[in-house]
């Protein structure tokens, strides 16, 4: 395990970017919960994923939005508040060896190998 500047224990991430997941806390908007991930921020374990803890953003007028305003945006999310979704369930997900002995993730609910 690894720390940085901000002495957070960092461990691998089960997430990456196109997963699709589900949140498990926080602030629901309109009943949706789940969502793909867009982006992931490993140093401070959070990740961006679609639909899902919009905030509001104030903007003044710029070359995408001429008129500026309130514009709603996601905003980061803590990695230990999503689940990845695995044909619909959500699924814990470990790590262990392929036939080529890379380590590869897999679904703790099924025993197969996430892509």
């Amino acid at each position: 395990m690894k720390t940085n500047k901000n002495s957070h224990i960092t461990n691998k991430i089960h997430i990456k970017k196109g997963d699709s997941v589900k949140m498990l806390s926080g602030k629901v908007i309109d009943g949706k919960n789940t969502g793909t991930v867009l982006r992931v921020y490993p140093k401070t374990y959070k990740a961006i994923v679609e639909g899902l803890n919009l905030v509001s953003r104030h903007t003044k007028p710029n070359a995408a939005f001429p008129n500026g305003g309130i514009i709603k945006k996601e905003a980061p999310i803590h990695i230990s508040n999503l689940m990845v979704l695995e044909n619909g369930k959500s699924t814990r997900v470990g790590r262990k060896e392929n036939d080529k002995g890379n380590l590869q993730r897999f679904s703790v609910k099924t025993g197969e190998f996430i892509k």
